[in-house]
């Protein structure tokens, strides 16, 4: 590494990697192995493994905090687990068994029906006008689908938590509000327009206000918990909602 070739760092790092993957082969899979580093805000589901990784970043404020309310965490790193636990569900977590092996375990009927909910979804969600909405939508459709399952499976978790008492208020705020607005403070974020750009054309992942305004909609306690009516922006009729999980 060389503090004045940072595109040659870039690609000794690559070589190294590459040849560093190489020497694994035909060797044991390392099951104690992260793919990333403890310092990265973020989290995977790896279906090799039958594994969910959430680094130590992800579980600090605002994702997570020991001292915050019930209802913050839930909407928070409760969101984001509910999320990953969802990708060992989905049309890609289908193709694996309890032990990574290639294994498809759903029935016709199961693959028929997520695929017509998974096309109701996909024509609903939002899109950026930096490309294609159709090419979007389709481009960020399963983690679309981890964000609304992981949100329906965090909201049944907390209100479990209650165990059939009610939500206190706090600050002015029921449980299911501050549950959604901790979901909605996780995600802000300013782009320059250039990385908005790029996240739209290459990466999985909807812009973070979509991650927001996409889910929120197909979720009928959201519409109780703050008194959306017909007309309001992101308003969807009862029939028009989807859920998949």
């Amino acid at each position: 590494m060389r503090r004045d070739d940072l595109l040659g760092n870039v690609r000794r790092a690559a070589e190294w990697d590459w040849n560093y993957q190489v020497t694994r082969l035909d060797k044991p899979v390392d099951r104690a192995e992260w793919q990333m580093t403890p310092q990265e805000i973020n989290a995977y589901y790896n279906p090799s493994n039958n594994e969910i990784v959430f680094p130590a970043a992800i579980l600090q404020p605002p994702f997570f905090d020991p001292n915050a309310d019930t209802a913050v965490n839930y909407g928070a790193i409760g969101a984001v687990i509910g999320h990953e636990i969802g990708h060992g569900f989905d049309d890609q977590g289908r193709k694996f068994g309890p032990d990574g092996s290639m294994q498809d375990w759903w029935t016709a009927r199961d693959a028929e029906v997520f695929a017509a909910r998974t096309a109701r979804l996909i024509r609903s969600s939002p899109h950026s006008s930096a490309a294609g909405a159709e090419g979007q939508r389709r481009q960020h459709h399963r983690e679309n689908i981890g964000d609304l399952g992981g949100l329906n499976m965090a909201h049944e978790a907390y209100l479990i938590s209650l165990k059939g008492q009610p939500a206190p208020v706090i600050d002015g705020l029921t449980g299911d509000q501050r549950f959604f607005l901790a979901y909605a403070q996780v995600w802000r974020s300013k782009y320059r327009e250039g990385a908005l750009r790029e996240q739209v054309m290459a990466d999985v992942h909807s812009p973070d206000n979509f991650r927001v305004n996409g889910p929120l909609p197909n979720i009928d306690a959201w519409y109780a918990a703050f008194s959306i009516q017909p007309g309001d922006k992101l308003y969807l009729k009862p029939e028009d909602r989807v859920r998949i999980w």
